[in-house]
C-alpha cells in the first residue's frame, strides 16, 4: 500500500440521475461500464450510500456545502445558493486549487463562484434565474467549443441562440457534453498535477432526455428488470401511488406539451416495451457518462498523481425509470434516494473493500475535508467518517435520515408529453407534492416515512428490499413505528428541522 500523502487531490465525480444499480459491485454483472468497474475493483464500495433529499439542487447543496437542504436555503430546485454559504472549496487552505467542471444547478450557472479558483460550465438555458441581468448574454465554454467546431445552436436566447437539450443530446459521441465535460476534467489535471488541487466534475447524463449515442446498446425487450418494475405501489402512500397511477397513463418525450420542457425521444408508458425503452436509454446514458470516468482515470494516470488522488464518485440521486411504475424521483424509495458510493485512495486500500452500514450525503464535506488535512467548521450537522475509510471504525450503529420539501416544485406532470389523468387528479398529485416528508433508514436497515398528509410508510430492508409491502399499518409494528419516530424527532430537535410530523 501506497504511503499517506501529506496534501492529497481530490476528484469529485457526481452525474446526475445514476441509481446504484448500474454497475458490477451493486449487481449490475452486464451493462457495459468498464471504467466504473475498473475503479469500484479499486475503491471502498459504500453499501448503502443515501441522499439528503432526492431532488437535484437541494442534494447538490448538501454535497457542496454540508448542510440540509433547508439549512442551505436550497428545499426544492430552482434557488440559488445563498452567497455567505460556503462551499466546500471555500473552506479550503489556499494552498489547494480549486476547480468545477460541468452542471452546477446551484444558481447562476455560467459565472465563476463560491471558492472555485477555474470554472467550466456548460449550460446555457438557466438565464431565468440569473441573479444579473448581464450574465443572460453569456454563453458557457461548451457552447463555444461547439461553436468553432462548426455547429449552428438552434434556440432563441437572450445573447443570440443556444444550443437546446434536444439539438446537443443528439450529437455524435465526440461532440457530446459528457465527452466535453471528461476532457475539460483532464485539461485541468494536467494542469495542476504539480500542485494540490480539489476538482469536482459533473456531467448532465444519466437525466433526462433519456437520449444518447448509444440508444442501441441494450435491448429493451430482453433487458433484465425488477420485480417491482412497473409494478403498482399498492397500499403505499397517496402520493407514491397516485405518480404510478400517472405515469402509466403517460407519453413521455416528443413534442411537450407547455413548451418548456426540451423534447427527446418518445416513450409510451402505458406500455411495458415504452418503459423497458426508457430504462435501456437510460443504461445507455450511463454508459456515456462511464466513458467521461474513463478520460478523468486516464488523466489522473497519465499525470503520474494517482498514489496521491482521491477519486470519489457518486451521484445526486437516483431515478425510478419504472421502478413501481415512476419516473423521476422525489421519493424515499430505495432507488431514488440510495446512491453508488466509490472511493479511491490508493493509501487506503488498493484492491476493492465493502464498507457495509448506512452513510449519508451530510457528511461528504466533513469527511473531505479531514481526508485533506483540513479544520472541520463546527457547523456543519454531519460528522467526518474518515476513521471509517482508514478501517478504524465502521457505520454498524449510523441511522441516516432524508427530507423532502415541495412547496414551490414544479408541476409534477411537467415531465410528459401528454396523458389521460383527469384534471382533479392531476390537482390532488400537486397538492399532495406540497406535503413535507421526512425518513429515517436505522442501523438495522428498516425504513419509516412519515408524513402529516398523507398515510406513512414502513419497509424492511432486510427481507423486502424491493420495497413491496408496506408494513405500516401492521399492529405488530406499532412499537417499533414509535422507536423509529422519536429517533425522527430527535434528530429534528438536533438539525433545527420544523417539518411538521404526525403523531404514531
Amino acid at each position: 500500500m501506497t504511503a499517506t500523502p501529506d496534501r492529497p487531490n481530490l476528484v469529485f465525480i457526481l452525474p446526475d440521475r445514476q441509481r446504484r444499480d448500474t454497475m458490477a459491485c451493486y449487481g449490475n454483472d452486464w451493462i457495459q461500464v468498464p471504467h466504473l468497474n475498473g475503479l469500484a475493483s479499486e475503491s471502498l464500495v459504500f453499501d448503502n450510500c443515501y441522499v439528503t433529499q432526492p431532488v437535484c439542487c437541494p442534494s447538490r447543496a448538501s454535497i457542496m456545502c454540508g448542510q440540509y437542504p433547508i439549512d442551505a436555503g436550497m428545499p426544492v430546485n430552482r434557488h440559488i445558493l445563498p452567497a455567505d454559504l460556503p462551499t466546500i472549496a471555500e473552506m479550503l487552505a489556499d494552498e489547494y486549487h480549486t476547480g468545477y467542471v460541468g452542471k452546477w444547478h446551484l444558481g447562476d450557472e455560467v459565472v465563476a463562484q463560491h471558492g472555485f479558483d477555474e470554472w467550466s460550465p456548460c449550460f446555457d438555458h438557466w438565464w431565468h434565474e440569473y441573479t444579473d441581468e448581464s450574465y443572460k448574454h453569456r454563453f458557457s465554454p461548451y457552447h463555444q467549443w461547439l461553436v468553432e467546431n462548426g455547429f449552428e445552436p438552434d434556440a432563441p436566447h437572450p445573447g443570440g441562440k443556444y444550443f437546446s437539450e434536444r439539438f446537443r443530446s443528439q450529437l455524435p459521441h465526440e461532440y457530446h457534453m459528457a465527452t466535453w465535460i471528461g476532457q475539460e476534467a483532464a485539461r485541468f489535471i494536467e494542469r495542476n498535477a504539480q500542485e494540490p488541487f480539489v476538482l469536482y466534475v459533473s456531467s448532465k447524463e444519466p437525466h433526462p432526455p433519456f437520449t444518447s449515442p448509444f440508444d442501441d446498446l441494450y435491448d429493451p425487450e430482453t433487458l433484465p428488470v425488477e420485480e417491482t418494475f412497473r409494478q403498482f405501489p399498492e397500499g403505499h402512500s397517496l402520493f407514491n401511488r397516485i405518480r404510478a397511477e400517472f405515469w402509466m397513463q403517460s407519453q413521455y418525450g416528443g413534442d411537450t406539451h407547455h413548451g418548456r420542457r426540451p423534447a427527446g425521444p418518445h416513450f409510451d408508458l402505458t406500455t411495458d416495451l415504452g418503459f423497458r425503452q426508457m430504462r435501456s436509454n437510460y443504461y445507455g446514458c450511463v454508459s456515456l457518462v462511464d466513458g467521461m470516468v474513463g478520460s478523468i482515470l486516464g488523466a489522473i494516470d497519465d499525470a503520474g498523481i494517482r498514489d496521491n488522488t482521491m477519486v470519489v464518485f457518486t451521484s445526486d440521486h437516483g431515478e425510478m425509470v419504472g421502478t413501481h411504475g415512476h419516473v423521476e424521483m422525489r421519493s424515499p424509495y430505495e432507488e431514488s434516494a440510495r446512491v453508488p458510493l466509490l472511493v479511491r485512495a490508493p493509501w487506503l486500500s488498493e484492491q476493492q473493500r465493502r464498507v457495509s452500514g448506512n452513510f449519508s450525503q451530510i457528511d461528504f464535506v466533513p469527511t473531505l475535508l479531514e481526508m485533506l488535512g483540513q479544520s472541520i467548521p463546527a457547523t456543519l450537522p454531519g460528522a467526518s467518517r474518515a476513521a471509517v475509510l482508514r478501517g478504524e471504525e465502521d457505520l454498524a450503529d449510523n441511522d441516516v435520515f432524508i427530507q423532502h420539501n415541495g412547496i414551490g416544485d414544479r408541476d409534477l406532470t411537467s415531465a410528459a408529453s401528454s396523458h389521460t389523468m383527469a384534471p382533479e387528479r392531476v390537482d390532488q398529485l400537486n397538492m399532495m407534492k406540497t406535503a413535507p416528508w421526512r425518513s429515517v433508514v436505522t442501523a438495522d436497515r428498516w425504513k419509516l416515512t412519515l408524513c402529516a398528509a398523507d398515510q406513512g410508510e414502513l419497509f424492511d430492508l432486510n427481507s423486502d428490499p424491493g420495497e413491496v409491502t408496506n408494513l405500516f399499518d401492521g399492529p405488530e409494528h406499532r412499537d417499533r413505528i414509535r422507536s423509529m419516530a422519536a429517533r425522527l424527532r430527535l434528530w429534528q430537535q438536533e438539525t433545527g428541522d420544523t417539518a411538521t410530523l404526525p403523531g404514531v
